[in-house]
């Protein structure tokens, strides 16, 4: 008999929640982590002075709270506590108070000016389907939907680019730029086709559930499934990388929460020959030049609505937004770039010993980018918060390669686990309506790569449980 009936390589958001799925299903789950410390894109660390704890990855998780799965599991019995920012998201201007995504739907709109009714016309009936729209939109490729008219009102305005949707449906540009900045976590021009859905889904995700941060940093979402699935007799080893399918005990099932290119890697003799082709055709997309900061005081945003905010998006107007994204898209660093930028401290006073803030920031740039983005960065940030650089006592910087090397899932540096191509929002990681079986029985992989896509939401994880359970019914 087999020590365990399945091995999750991986212990990524996607990974556990793979695991925890088929622990629940009665499955003997063993998770195995290359690196010292499991959690994959929900790391964090003491990356700069002793007792300031920044988010090495990924920050801030709208997803998380919206994950169908997640919402059945106790994950805060396990100590997961949410924090949250009074204002969600806020998007400043030069000359001009900020555009504000609110919990209310009404607030947010306005503060976008004579928009603000046409930003309540698109926003207001997503927002009363939002139940639905993130089943449906979250759920499997393939899958009867429960919902077809709500899933039919996301899917017509989400088709669209993000340019096309704005310039249809909005006159200024302070509506503009704000879904200028939603839609730019996709890190592809503002252009591509279907481009507004991942825009559409933050937004929707902000007046749902928030945009919240972990209390004590997201290490703590990583945790709180390791416990969980411990309690329903899972395992989980670290500093255990597998460099080949080969060394693995005999298992039922090995699900990979890795990236086309280290599948071919670690499982490629069992791969068939198509589907291991298929899977080098696989497109990375831009990466980011990541900074964490260590502050003496919070920063002096220009406006005072910007320290109520856990997340800002600097970069101005609609088109600096779509030029930045653009560039970095063909392979050009750009000198304004699109800043993602998180204050942590500002609302969670575990992140920072007292008299300290740390602040969390990114641009997007090339695939495997080795240019310093530092000076960039912090123009942009001293663009609506004049001293910021006075405030800043310590810094650490990540390069594409950094990062990488940190989780090797980041190909080039790239968070998002693939390109976000009209192609490859609808069919990841190949085209196929079983996205989830890597081309053999026994073999599946359950990362971002595969749908739904990018995000701390655990729903990859779960669907590939479920095509597992289905092969072995």
């Amino acid at each position: 008999m087999n020590e365990y009936d399945v091995i999750v390589v991986g212990s990524g958001p996607n990974g556990l929640a793979a695991g925890i799925r088929l622990a629940e299903a009665g499955w003997k789950v063993l998770v195995r982590e290359a690196a010292a410390q499991y959690g994959g894109g929900v790391r964090s660390a003491e990356l700069t002075l002793p007792g300031c704890i920044h988010d090495i990855c990924s920050a801030v998780h709208p997803l998380a709270l919206a994950s169908p799965f997640f919402r059945t599991l106790p994950l805060a019995q396990h100590g997961l506590e949410w924090v949250h920012p009074p204002i969600p998201l806020a998007h400043p201007f030069d000359d001009a108070p900020p555009a504000l995504l609110m919990r209310d739907l009404d607030e947010t709109a306005d503060s976008l000016g004579p928009d603000g009714g046409a930003y309540r016309r698109l926003f207001g009936p997503l927002v009363r389907d939002w139940e639905a729209i993130v089943r449906e939109v979250l759920g499997p490729v393939l899958h009867r939907p429960r919902s077809p008219i709500a899933l039919a009102r996301f899917g017509l305005r989400a088709i669209r680019s993000t340019r096309g949707l704005v310039e249809r449906a909005f006159r200024g540009d302070r509506a503009r730029a704000l879904l200028a900045g939603l839609s730019a976590h996709s890190l592809a021009p503002l252009e591509t086709p279907a481009n507004a859905a991942i825009g559409l889904l933050l937004g929707l995700a902000g007046h749902a559930v928030g945009w919240p941060i972990a209390r004590a940093g997201s290490q703590r979402i990583a945790d709180a499934l390791v416990a969980h699935l411990r309690a329903l007799g899972g395992e989980i080893e670290t500093g255990a990388p597998v460099g080949s399918i080969d060394e693995l005990p005999p298992t039922r099932a090995v699900v990979f929460d890795v990236t086309p290119r280290q599948l071919i890697d670690i499982a490629g003799p069992r791969l068939p020959a198509r589907y291991r082709r298929k899977l080098q055709r696989f497109r990375y997309g831009p990466g980011v030049f990541k900074i964490d900061w260590v502050l003496d005081g919070p920063v002096p945003w220009r406006f005072e609505e910007c320290n109520l905010a856990g997340t800002l998006h600097l970069g101005g107007s609609f088109e600096e937004v779509s030029r930045a994204e653009r560039l970095a898209w063909e392979g050009v660093h750009p000198d304004r770039p699109f800043v993602l930028f998180v204050q942590p401290s500002n609302f969670d006073r575990t992140r920072a010993p007292d008299g300290y803030h740390i602040a969390w920031a990114y641009c997007h740039v090339p695939s495997g980018s080795t240019v310093d983005m530092t000076a960039a960065i912090e123009a942009q940030v001293e663009r609506f918060a004049p001293g910021f650089r006075d405030r800043i006592l310590a810094r650490r910087t990540m390069t594409t390669a950094e990062l990488e090397l940190h989780n090797p899932n980041l190909v080039g540096g790239d968070v998002a686990a693939g390109a976000n191509t009209f192609r490859q929002l609808v069919f990841r990681p190949v085209p196929t309506l079983a996205p989830y079986r890597a081309g053999v029985k026994g073999i599946y992989m359950c990362s971002a790569s595969t749908p739904p896509g990018g995000g701390v939401h655990g729903m990859c994880g779960f669907h590939a449980a479920d095509a597992v359970l289905s092969d072995f019914d």
